[in-house]
């Protein structure tokens, strides 16, 4: 038997038993005797009498352990031209006054932060500190809207918000307290303060009772020790995109995200305590809390925090020159990054100049990783390119090669095989299995493993309906997909209306809202459309409401401009049409499905439930 069927096995048969071995190789304040166990609401919990602290694991551990000078975090912003780096004693010291700060504040253990800040050391700083007070964070995107920042402090109502005076862009400056101001202006919640690092690029007017300085707060904080928690106390709140259009605030523990983040560099990333490891994420998305953040820092290794684009920043070389000059040793981004770098240097002519000798292999999730992208990349870096898939549901990879117990062949277009601990089954309709090769629902038998999420902030019953309760006994992941002959799973796309535009989950439902809210508007649907580059972009289809006319784009232009200033711009939508009805059945459903096959240009069948069939023919020579 090999390694990993072996692993995969014990984890299958005796999660208790390995799970256990797992939470050893972490430093505890009090070591779990309850391994797994369910809590009130029947939902299986791990490890629930052991105490520990996140920041501890990340931070103080090391520097006990001898290790205070290793380098554990790299800044690089080619957008201002700044570098630093801090050792793990200096990263600890620096977080410790930033948790006095807070407790200065009044944030003591269990109450909400909300951070909105650029790709700036600050920003880790900040979900450390919290983790060490024992609060719990909520990062939002530095490229929401106002709107999109308002619904999050609403839901989470955090004590304080930690922001920046700016983001900065490739050319341009983004203001952020203008945009903080706007969200706490909207939202019913207000938070006693707000905390706002001023970068140099644009300083922030502090001109509301409730805004504070951070330096000057830090200045005159005293350092703060870490509070021990339960393994079942939330370490966060992220908020993902829900079919619904409400954001739902994903919550993740302390010890089962240790453990699982620990498990998880050894296991799927193959890396040791020491080594460099980068993932080009954003800390607003789950891969940078997971991989920017907590798990590098946990097992002890050296992170990035890159504050800059693949291209333009300033050329397509950008990721090469860091990988170099760092020495880094495993690279994780999004297909994304990889198929914008093709674009602008399809030669790889920049990768020339970059030898790269640490680096050993790059890792892609967040969307479906498409094989000439795989194919390109592998053949101009000479390294291997690992396919690995996972939610922000889960925290970590439901499916990968798990190179650091066994290096699996590559299958060009799947997330090779499921990670012990997570059981994963493809289900039919009724919740049956599904034979090798055949299409279905992409489920994990529970218990789910360490790391993936027991609840959604104060909605149990959405995290109850929108993931259990389909199949009894199982997670639905809101993906589909197979699993063939050999055992590699296969993920095909969403099952509901969720798009992943550049690695970005985003609701069309909550797109449609917005567009639908324009008082032009009668009916509209998103869907979204595959585009090369960024893996899906959203189309608006509109109808207009009768006496009005779009004269020269006017409509479409103001919904696009409605979109961006609702969601931001992260959204890309770029492309509203009007037509004059949607095709649709007989009971009143929009065929989205096959409205995005004729957008992909594919095959697609008429459906026998269709109330107008000339509908179809209508979007053919509207999208032609």
């Amino acid at each position: 038997m090999s390694a990993y069927q072996k692993e995969y096995q014990l984890a299958q048969t005796a999660p208790e038993v390995f799970w256990k071995q797992q939470a050893d190789k972490i430093a505890w304040f009090k070591f779990p005797q309850t391994i797994l166990s369910q809590d009130e609401q029947g939902i299986d919990r791990w490890f629930a009498d052991g105490e520990l602290n996140t920041a501890y694991l990340a931070l103080d551990h090391h520097v006990e352990q001898g290790r205070g000078d290793q380098t554990a975090l790299i800044y690089d912003s080619p957008v201002t031209g700044q570098k630093a780096r801090y050792t793990y004693r200096v990263l600890r010291d620096q977080v410790a006054k930033t948790a006095g700060m807070l407790a200065d504040l009044g944030v003591s253990k269990g109450d909400r932060v909300v951070i909105y800040m650029p790709m700036i050391p600050e920003a880790a700083m900040a979900m450390l500190a919290c983790a060490r007070l024992g609060a719990i964070h909520s990062v939002v995107f530095g490229g929401f809207a106002p709107n999109e920042l308002a619904v999050r402090i609403e839901d989470a109502e955090p004590k304080v918000i930690m922001t920046a005076s700016c983001g900065v862009e490739i050319n341009k400056v983004l203001p952020y307290k203008p945009l903080v101001d706007q969200a706490i202006m909207d939202s019913r919640w207000k938070p006693d303060h707000v905390v706002v690092h001023q970068r140099k690029q644009c300083l922030a007017d502090l001109n509301q009772e409730r805004d504070k300085d951070w330096s000057a707060l830090l200045r005159t904080a005293t350092p703060h020790d870490c509070v021990p928690v339960l393994a079942t106390d939330p370490l966060y709140i992220l908020y993902t995109s829900g079919t619904t259009g409400k954001p739902k605030g994903v919550v993740r523990d302390n010890g089962g995200h240790a453990v699982a983040m620990n498990y998880s560099m050894s296991t799927i990333y193959d890396v040791e305590p020491g080594d460099v490891y980068w993932a080009a994420s954003d800390v607003g998305w789950v891969v940078g809390h997971s991989y920017i953040v907590y798990a590098p820092l946990i097992y002890g290794c050296t992170t990035i925090m890159y504050e800059g684009k693949p291209v333009r920043t300033p050329d397509p070389g950008a990721f090469w020159r860091v990988c170099q000059e760092y020495g880094v040793k495993a690279l994780f981004s999004a297909p994304t990054a990889f198929r914008a770098i093709k674009k602008e240097d399809p030669e790889g002519e920049h990768l020339k100049q970059y030898p790269m000798p640490s680096l050993k292999t790059i890792f892609m999730a967040g969307e479906r990783l498409d094989p000439p992208t795989l194919e390109w990349v592998q053949s101009k870096t000479g390294r291997p390119v690992v396919d690995h898939w996972w939610q922000t549901e889960t925290g970590w990879a439901i499916a990968g090669n798990p190179i650091g117990l066994e290096n699996f062949a590559v299958k060009p277009g799947s997330a090779t095989k499921p990670i012990p601990g997570y059981l994963v089954e493809v289900l039919n309709e009724v919740g049956e299995p599904q034979k090798a090769s055949e299409q279905g629902y992409i489920a994990i038998r529970r218990p789910l493993p360490p790391g993936c999420l027991p609840t959604v902030w104060r909605n149990h019953d959405r995290f109850e309906s929108g993931y259990l309760s389909q199949f009894p006994g199982y997670y639905i992941s809101g993906d589909g997909g197979y699993i063939d002959e050999d055992g590699y799973l296969f993920v095909m796309g969403r099952i509901d209306d969720v798009i992943n535009v550049a690695g970005h989950r985003l609701s069309t439902g909550e797109m449609e809202e917005v567009v639908g809210g324009h008082e032009a508007v009668a009916e509209c649907a998103v869907i979204g459309i595959h585009d090369d580059l960024k893996g899906q972009l959203p189309l608006g289809l509109v109808v207009l409401k009768d006496g009005y006319v779009s004269e020269g784009g006017v409509i479409e232009n103001e919904l696009l401009q409605k979109v961006r200033q609702e969601i931001g711009a992260v959204a890309c939508f770029k492309r509203a049409l009007i037509v004059d009805r949607l095709p649709k059945t007989r009971s009143g459903k929009i065929l989205r499905r096959v409205i995005r096959q004729i957008a992909d240009g594919e095959q697609y069948v008429v459906p026998s439930t269709i109330d107008d069939p000339s509908s179809l023919q209508e979007i053919e020579r509207v999208l032609e």
